[in-house]
């Protein structure tokens, strides 16, 4: 079972952006779906983006053109670049692929 460790997250201003990274610690190659969830504080945890293996994207209308899913798997990482990032876009930031636990997460707080 694949373990995945999330970083990159920060407090930047509204406007800003911010690159996060999932670094998984085995190999990528074979899993299929790859996503990035959030969750805000007292709401639940959603589905932000998702890569598959052929590297399809989708995102929810929420980020769409905003934030951009990429997939690197000679190094085992995913990341999520996201652009134009707004208040509403505060949240911890987890990553996930089948079968696997979730994570620490990495804290987004974008604030002014």
């Amino acid at each position: 079972q694949v373990q995945l460790v999330e970083s990159g997250g920060g407090l930047v201003q509204p406007g800003g952006s911010l690159r996060l990274s999932c670094a998984a610690s085995g190999s990528i190659l074979s899993i299929n779906a790859m996503s990035w969830y959030r969750q805000a504080p007292g709401e639940q945890r959603e589905l932000v983006a998702r890569i598959t293996i052929d590297g399809s994207t989708n995102y929810a209308d929420s980020v769409k053109g905003r934030f951009t899913i990429s997939r690197d798997n000679a190094k085992n990482t995913m990341y999520l670049q996201m652009n134009s990032l707004k208040p509403e876009d505060t949240a911890v930031y987890y990553c996930k692929v089948p079968f696997s636990s979730w994570g620490q997460g990495t804290r987004v707080t974008v604030s002014s």
